[in-house]
């Protein structure tokens, strides 16, 4: 910094260069403040006897004044600076500063106090102003203030005069501080700009490197924002040469065929907004024609300036990022489609449903949501397999992407669940009309390979705010109300109601209760007599499951049977039931039978027989002397496996009963599918015929006759009055159950019916 030393290395020696250039940039200020005080000198004291004085000072002035420019000029011919000659301005420095020292020196006496102010005041701008110019090089400075301070001690020299000897000194010294001070800090801020400098150009000769090894490439614009120095591996991913794209707009070179017509895509035009505003940019993507189709490249560059601030251009880094791109746009598509149907998926609905309610927020009547459930899917998976099952919910999308083909919005939630939001409800014919057409859609026969396949629809809605104000209380309501269209039978379209969510809720309690109470032992087992229609003699029972809870008291069969069914607990209660039925039944006289109802799940599982041994075995109960009562329901949901578990129960020796015949499916290939011991005629008929309608009467004529040329018998259900009795009797139906002969009971009232001797020990 002081220039005493020799340069130790390219830092230091840029340093010294730069101060030296410093200097010179203010050396004009200090020539013309030499001059200034020249001629201000002479008008001063020019008039007061001193003028031999001032003319040697003069002299000398000007002497020092021109061995000043001849030494920079020496200087400055030289293409190398070296510490010598931050000495020599040094001494250039002690020049003008002894010629200032003998002005103070020759000038103090003989005048009066104006002219000692004058003069003063003189002496304090050339002092600043060689402060100034020697500023950036301390050892100039030194010498410069330093002989004008042993100057000041002949300028006031009287007495008097010392506190003001003492306030120019301070001042002098005080400016000689700030010259230090300063040439530090612009030491430092240069050394360090070498520093940058240097790790600029490694990280140059790096790009370089990285560039003819690598995917990516550099580029640079002119302050045109033309690209210049195109390198060879930018104009090889553009198909073109370099000398080509030389010299071109970057824009117009990364918009191709659209530079015509103006049509350019968004990441272009970000990418000219920031060029035009000279900003730095990074990572922004856009589509450019290379290589005779589509790329997409990632651009990053910052703006570059040179010493004095003027704009050079850009120069940045390019990457072709197409893989990258398509792999993300694959992953999008995965994350918002259905890779099935390709319709939008659970989450992408979701989104569209959240839109539509913050678009309807005010309105009178928001949007509306569809849930869509398939019905009989399942039996289409299970008989023929997934592949065909794919293939149906495909040509499933098909139709209800023609069908919600206007604002319309439709998707696949998952399984053969859909759905449907509609931005804008109007009234409620209109959701009406368009689940109309959902279903009727839908419901049309579908050829898949060689199958004509029957599936139909049920549709559950609702429409914000009423049926919810957030997106997940719509789909919940939509989802409530879909569940009554499908309890009530399929093929319809339910609106959602708010009792529908206590009906839920009640349900749901329903559901955490019935998974304790076979723990708690809260089921218990009633049984119905059947008996003979002519001697009214007791041949059997019906095991009947009740459920009495303790805070809710009896729970009606018909709300927790269902409930059992959805959660799966059917499965264990009808095992318990059958066990139990067992346990009884193996007391009662040797002929008389019990019956036990089966559902299609419990049928459907691979260890229903096992079960069905073992609970014979445990009991000591024959084969024979067991009925289980399956309705028509498990031929139209179950597959081939519940009929060969039927087939392995009559091996057994195990009887069967078709209950409920002609309430539901009702076919006759369902009797030459499985052979059955018993028909059961469902109440609904045995009321009807006892109030002589014709419909009625000849529905249980032609069971009682099919049941007797295929050697099975009847069993009418619900008989409670002697007339009931003597018109089914009439009609030839064999055995009676109702309550005419008694309701359910307990076991031990079962049992009261048989004399005590004929009653079994419990084992």
């Amino acid at each position: 910094m002081m220039g005493v030393a020799a340069a130790s290395d390219d830092a230091t020696q840029h340093v010294l260069a730069s101060q030296l250039r410093s200097a010179d940039t203010v050396a004009l200020l200090r020539q013309a403040m030499n001059v200034f005080g020249l001629f201000f000198l002479w008008q001063v004291f020019g008039h007061h006897g001193s003028p031999p004085r001032l003319i040697l000072w003069s002299v000398a002035l000007a002497a020092s004044m021109m061995a000043s420019v001849m030494i920079t000029r020496k200087r400055r011919a030289r293409a190398e600076v070296t510490a010598t000659d931050l000495r020599v301005h040094g001494l250039t420095g002690l020049l003008h500063g002894m010629v200032w020292a003998l002005c103070m020196m020759s000038l103090s006496t003989s005048h009066g106090a104006a002219q000692l102010v004058a003069h003063w005041t003189l002496i304090s701008c050339i002092m600043v102003c060689g402060a100034i110019s020697f500023a950036a090089t301390p050892l100039a400075a030194t010498g410069f203030l330093l002989p004008c301070i042993a100057g000041l001690f002949f300028m006031f020299d009287e007495q008097g005069q010392l506190p003001l000897l003492a306030l120019a000194t301070s001042y002098a010294l005080s400016l000689l501080v700030g010259c230090y001070i300063y040439a530090r800090t612009f030491a430092r801020q240069h050394s360090a700009s070498v520093k940058l400098e240097e790790k600029s150009e490694v990280v140059s000769l790096l790009l370089r490197e990285y560039e003819h090894g690598g995917s990516d490439w550099l580029w640079q614009t002119d302050p045109a924002r033309r690209l210049n120095g195109v390198s060879p591996r930018m104009a090889e991913m553009l198909g073109r040469a370099p000398a080509e794209v030389e010299g071109n707009l970057l824009v117009q070179v990364l918009a191709g065929s659209a530079w015509e017509s103006g049509l350019f895509p968004a990441g272009l035009h970000e990418l000219a907004d920031q060029l035009k505003r000279r900003e730095s940019f990074s990572a922004i993507v856009l589509p450019v024609e290379a290589q005779g189709g589509v790329r997409w490249w990632e651009l990053s560059a910052s703006p570059r300036y040179d010493e004095q601030g003027a704009f050079l251009g850009f120069r940045g880094v390019g990457s072709d990022v197409t893989e990258q791109r398509e792999s993300a746009d694959r992953i999008a598509q995965l994350a918002q489609f259905d890779p099935l149907t390709g319709l939008p998926n659970r989450a992408h609905l979701r989104d569209v449903l959240d839109q539509a309610m913050a678009a309807a927020q005010g309105r009178p009547l928001g949007c509306a949501f569809l849930m869509i459930d398939l019905d009989r899917f399942k039996a289409v998976n299970d008989t023929l397999g997934h592949q065909i099952g794919d293939k149906l919910l495909t040509q499933v999308a098909r139709r209800l992407r023609h069908i919600c083909s206007g604002s319309e919005f439709c998707g696949r939630i998952g399984g053969d669940e859909f759905a449907v939001v509609i931005p804008v409800a109007g009234e409620n014919r209109g959701i009406d009309k368009l689940a109309a057409f959902i279903i009727s859609g839908l419901s049309a026969p579908y050829q898949v390979d060689e199958h004509t396949l029957y599936v139909g629809a049920s549709v559950g809605s609702a429409v914000s705010p009423q049926d919810g104000s957030e997106s997940e209380a719509l789909i919940r309501s939509a989802d409530l109300a879909l569940y009554r269209a499908k309890s009530e039978g399929g093929g319809m379209h339910c609106a959602y109601e708010p009792q529908l969510h206590a009906q839920a809720e009640e349900r749901r309690q329903l559901e955490l209760a019935l998974r304790d109470a076979l723990e708690k032992d809260q089921l218990h087992v009633l049984f119905q007599p059947v008996v003979e229609a002519e001697g009214g003699t007791v041949v059997g029972f019906e095991a009947l499951v009740r459920w009495t809870h303790p805070e809710l008291g009896p729970i009606s069969p018909v709300k927790f049977v269902p409930v059992a069914e959805e959660a799966r607990l059917i499965g264990p209660i009808g095992e318990w039931v059958l066990r139990t039925a067992c346990m009884e039944a193996a007391r009662w006289p040797d002929p008389v039978r019990i019956a036990v109802n089966v559902s299609a799940e419990q049928l459907a599982h691979p260890s229903f027989v096992g079960a069905v041994v073992s609970a014979l075995a445990q009991s000591g109960l024959e084969a024979r002397r067991l009925e289980l009562e399956v309705t028509e329901s498990v031929f139209v949901n179950a597959d081939t496996g519940a009929l060969k578990t039927l087939d392995q129960l009559r091996g057994l020796g195990v009887q069967l009963s078709l209950d409920d015949f002609g309430t539901g499916y009702s076919s006759l290939g369902y009797l030459s599918r499985t052979r059955f011991d018993t028909i059961k005629i469902d109440r609904s008929f045995v009321v009807g015929a006892s109030n002589n309608k014709v419909e009625s009467l000849a529905i249980i004529r032609a069971v009682v006759t099919l049941a007797d040329s295929l050697g099975m018998a009847t069993t009418a259900e619900g008989v409670e009055t002697e007339a009931e009795l003597a018109m089914v009797r009439g009609l030839g139906c064999r055995k009676v159950q109702g309550y005419y002969f008694g309701r359910p009971m307990p076991a031990k009232d079962a049992a009261g019916l048989f004399p005590p001797d004929q009653l079994q020990a419990r084992a």
